[in-house]
């Protein structure tokens, strides 16, 4: 695997974020996500944007942190790197493409002087919620558009 920074709106990243919004639409029984994301926001040094390809060259994991400086109403903290549309495709689940691709969004947002990595997912990503709290988040106070959702489940961890 290889793992490659992109900008948001790379036609790679596109395919991958239609093919997770496609599984949040059933999933939910809903359009997918809505919150608001600009490809701006995941430009280095305040963000990151990866894509893990096999080995001949298809893109198959994705995964992005962005920035938060300012505490906002939203519920997020100055210092805050959120986590983006972490998704891998079906056929390349379980190989640990998610967990490298977590390390490695961790690890720069560390670098970047990020305190600490914040995510929302839902109570119908039981996969997701498994990764998260295996890799060392806690569930912390909701934030973000989903924030008032009973579904929502929002995590952290100090970086």
């Amino acid at each position: 695997m290889n793992i490659r920074r992109v900008s948001f709106d790379h036609p790679d990243a596109v395919k991958l974020n239609d093919q997770v919004q496609a599984e949040y639409a059933a999933r939910y029984n809903d359009d997918g996500d809505v919150t608001h994301l600009d490809p701006a926001m995941f430009d280095p040094p305040s963000g990151l944007y990866l894509i893990a390809y096999d080995e001949q060259d298809r893109p198959v994991a994705t995964g992005g942190w962005r920035g938060h400086d300012e505490e906002s109403e939203e519920g997020y903290l100055p210092g805050d790197a959120e986590l983006k549309r972490m998704y891998v495709v079906e056929e390349a689940r379980g190989l640990g493409l998610a967990r490298r691709i977590l390390a490695a969004l961790e690890e720069d947002a560390r670098t970047a002087g990020r305190i600490r990595m914040v995510l929302e997912t839902g109570d119908r990503q039981p996969e997701a919620i498994a990764l998260y709290t295996s890799s060392g988040y806690e569930p912390c106070e909701k934030f973000g558009y989903y924030r008032h959702f009973e579904s929502s489940r929002c995590f952290a961890k100090s970086l």
